[in-house]
């Protein structure tokens, strides 16, 4: 059974063609990167497989099943992390099981018991201003991951972040993504970061968007180099592709 599967979706919007005949597929457990030029319509893609929007043509399948907001297969991580100042940061991760009317005591467990695989152990009780950057982000992703869904989309989660704790969040995600093995899609304009985290990296063309190319990465999880002449060709690979012109192969 395929996690995610896109198949041949445009969309438009008025005169403006944002994707054509896009085709991107992702396996249970496999952590996927979408990179592409700005405005090459990554948001509208992941509308589309969170079920806000609907495609022109083509179809977006989640674990065979058209994708719809009311089939609770996707949870959608934005690129900010939108917790309410004024809820503590145990409310803000069970705000998702309470919205889809799960008793507050019962979503306040079942977050609570995330907090120390999350490093936020003993910030229950804290507000988001008492929270450091990289640390909102961890309550942010919690309260995705929370949900249970069989899906994960993550729109830039560390775009905002200096470099420092960039990187640190970069290699927490993957050492939490190797121990959970979620299926996941993520957005980036960071090429080192897609290579970092993904096993296949889908290469979008400018709009109207469709899939360019779609780079393995064939290094193991774990023990990945950003030195390394294997990662670095990589992502060589990547940035070719992005250019459009013939791309060193990776090994």
């Amino acid at each position: 059974m395929s996690g995610l599967r896109v198949q041949r979706v445009s969309k438009s919007f008025g005169a403006l063609d944002v994707l054509r005949e896009l085709e991107l597929d992702v396996e249970p457990g496999e952590f996927a990167a979408v990179i592409g030029p700005s405005g090459s319509g990554k948001s509208t893609l992941f509308n589309l497989v969170s079920g806000l929007d609907r495609p022109d043509s083509g179809q977006v399948l989640v674990e065979e099943e058209p994708a719809g907001v009311a089939s609770g297969k996707v949870a959608y991580m934005p690129q900010k992390d939108l917790l309410f100042p004024w809820r503590t940061v145990l409310d803000n991760t069970a705000l998702g099981l309470e919205a889809q009317g799960v008793r507050k005591k019962t979503a306040r467990a079942r977050a609570g018991a995330l907090f120390a695989d999350f490093g936020l152990d003993g910030f229950q009780r804290a507000y988001p201003s008492e929270l450091s950057g990289g640390m909102r982000q961890r309550a942010a992703l919690l309260r995705t991951v929370v949900l249970e869904r069989p899906v994960l989309l993550l729109d830039e989660p560390f775009g905002a972040l200096d470099s420092l704790t960039r990187t640190e969040m970069q290699l927490w995600l993957a050492g939490m993504w190797q121990h959970h093995r979620w299926t996941v899609v993520l957005v980036t304009h960071d090429i080192r970061e897609a290579v970092l985290l993904a096993d296949t990296v889908h290469v979008l063309s400018a709009r109207p968007a469709t899939v360019v190319e779609r780079v393995p990465v064939p290094l193991p999880h774990g023990e990945r180099d950003v030195t390394a002449p294997e990662f670095t060709a990589v992502e060589r690979r990547v940035l070719g592709a992005l250019r459009g012109t013939t791309a060193v192969p990776a090994p």
